[in-house]
């Protein structure tokens, strides 16, 4: 699996150009950006491919996973787990200045969900695909 997705990188750093960065000098609410998609990516192909059903549904149990508390609960049982690295990325998500409010969690838990999904960003963009999977995996067994 991890070949395919490297396979889809490189075709998009390929077709469009792209090249690699010092993610470490992105901003966090950049990094934040780009792990909201890919960790919203990977929770609903994981519904997807458990179960064809209607996509009701699977929006249902995909915003049980895909919101700031669930985040915050994931990035808590988490943070005993991460690099020094990754550690560094979740502080400086969790402490950067968002220019918008949590509607459904309390603003802590919204920092920190913000710090969760700068760590998936990071991580997608180093293309340390297996990483980022045993992450979401073991977040996802604290749900």
């Amino acid at each position: 699996m991890e070949k395919s997705i490297a396979s889809f990188t490189e075709s998009l750093d390929e077709t469009f150009r792209l090249s690699d960065k010092n993610w470490k000098m992105y901003s966090p609410l950049t990094l934040a950006y780009i792990g909201d998609g890919v960790y919203d990516l990977v929770i609903r192909t994981i519904f997807v491919k458990r179960a064809n059903c209607q996509p009701q549904k699977l929006h249902q149990r995909a915003s049980a996973c895909v919101n700031a508390k669930a985040q915050s609960r994931m990035i808590r049982a988490l943070r005993p787990l991460l690099t020094e690295e990754e550690d560094g990325v979740y502080r400086r998500g969790r402490n950067s200045k968002p220019y918008t409010k949590a509607k459904n969690a309390t603003m802590e838990e919204y920092l920190e969900a913000t710090g969760f999904e700068a760590v998936i960003g990071y991580l997608y963009l180093q293309k340390e695909y297996g990483r980022l999977i045993e992450l979401v995996a073991r977040g996802l067994e604290e749900l």
